[in-house]
């Protein structure tokens, strides 16, 4: 009887969880190699074109030396910049 109540207790549970869960992709992946052109040139005037160009869907921008979480996320751009606001790299995740 215990066995019965479980496996119910079980296929209710199942049947509240997302279809999905955990198999969510990413909408765009980033490739920042079509950015690169842009390394050197001021962040704040740089920085659309990077992402519009890498095709990533959020930017992620930095100073060399910065505390970072270690996530990755393959549709995001790195901005690293310089103490002057300049593009030092570009890199996705």
């Amino acid at each position: 009887m215990m066995r019965v109540a479980l496996l119910i207790a079980m296929a209710a549970i199942s049947a509240c969880a997302p279809k999905n869960a955990g198999l969510v992709a990413p909408a765009t992946a980033c490739n920042a190699d079509g950015a690169q052109h842009l390394v050197g040139q001021a962040a704040d005037t740089a920085q659309a074109e990077a992402q519009r160009l890498s095709g990533a869907r959020s930017v992620r921008r930095y100073a060399t030396g910065d505390m970072l979480t270690m996530d990755y996320r393959a549709d995001r751009l790195n901005i690293e910049t310089d103490a002057s606001g300049r593009v030092v790299k570009l890199t996705c995740g």
